[in-house]
């Protein structure tokens, strides 16, 4: 074929039809982009992404990460006022925002604004129903790329990474789909366009390796509470500790060694002291600081309970009521 022959055909060319693979892709995107919202400050400072959730006497509910507010809160100083934080739906404009709440131990933020259209609301899917290979795809606002689209699979499930807060966020989805900074909070949805995770986190310096939050009953009530009450209530014992591997000589199985001791905290009023190595608390096990960290949820605020320290070679136990833990 004459190379002028080549070119005046292509122009004639019609459209063809779309393979199963991205004919799935881009129903996804039809379904979920709308929902897709960019968090931001006014002056264009910082920048992540978010879905919404829910819709209710004109305002719309919309979850994000936590460390995405807060990363908004240091640049602009007032991140949690309404006004100080602007989203934008898809053809929009930026609009006030209000943080109805914020968890950084989970990592999950709910902000709530009034659009200037209906929006589109993205339905919920379970994380439990995924399995390793499945398509995924990820809607965000990547380095400022608003909306972008990237896909991949779901790499591995049942991974933990660990949250600015310190704690181990469980059970999170690792994908290899492209995320990048600003995808933080946006949907990753499978291929019926329902949200299974919140883009949370990637590693620096790796390609291909992102996590997500995953859409359990955790993430439901996490957002439920913050959207009734603002915050999410976890037990404080007021002692900083470190993991302490086992030892086999003396069936020790590991433990949450404690650093130091608070003033007046529950610790230290329950008698414990700094080089101690709690290794029960309640009915529970306590085999490093991460296991410790998931027995005090709401739960145990204000209970007595049994903890179970090592001091040196005595095996001690102490009656200990936590408090809540402070806002800050």
């Amino acid at each position: 074929m004459d190379i002028f022959e080549n070119l005046s055909a292509s122009s004639r060319s019609e459209q063809d039809a779309l393979d199963a693979y991205s004919l799935a892709v881009r129903e996804v995107t039809e379904r979920l982009e709308p929902a897709v919202i960019s968090v931001g400050l006014p002056n264009g400072q910082g920048g992540g992404s978010g879905v919404v959730l829910g819709k209710e006497d004109g305002k719309a509910t919309a979850v994000t990460n936590a460390h995405v507010v807060r990363g908004l809160r240091r640049a602009g100083g007032r991140g949690a006022r309404p006004g100080g934080i602007e989203v934008t739906l898809s053809g929009g404009s930026p609009v006030p925002a209000e943080v109805l709440g914020e968890d950084p131990p989970s990592d999950l933020a709910v902000v709530r604004f009034t659009p200037e259209e209906d929006p589109t609301t993205a339905t919920l899917g379970e994380a439990g129903n995924l399995v390793v290979g499945q398509l995924v795809v990820a809607i965000g606002n990547p380095l400022g790329f608003q909306r972008s689209v990237t896909t991949g699979v779901v790499s591995a499930l049942g991974r933990s990474i660990r949250g600015e807060s310190g704690r181990l966020i469980e059970n999170v989805i690792q994908t290899d789909a492209a995320i990048n900074p600003g995808n933080s909070g946006g949907p990753l949805a499978d291929a019926s366009g329902k949200v299974v995770g919140i883009n949370t986190a990637i590693i620096g310096g790796a390609q291909g390796i992102g996590f997500a939050i995953p859409v359990s009953n955790t993430f439901r009530r996490v957002v439920f509470t913050l959207v009734t009450e603002g915050r999410v209530r976890r037990a404080y014992l007021g002692v900083a500790v470190v993991s302490r591997p086992a030892r086999s000589r003396n069936e020790f199985e590991g433990g949450a060694g404690v650093e130091s001791v608070a003033p007046n905290s529950p610790a230290e009023r329950a008698g414990v002291k700094p080089q101690d190595v709690i290794v029960g608390f309640g009915d529970e096990s306590v085999r490093s600081n991460d296991d410790l960290l998931s027995r005090l949820d709401e739960s145990a605020i204000g209970r007595d309970a049994q903890l179970r320290v090592l001091r040196g070679s005595r095996k001690l136990s102490l009656r200990v009521r936590p408090q809540e833990l402070p806002a800050e």
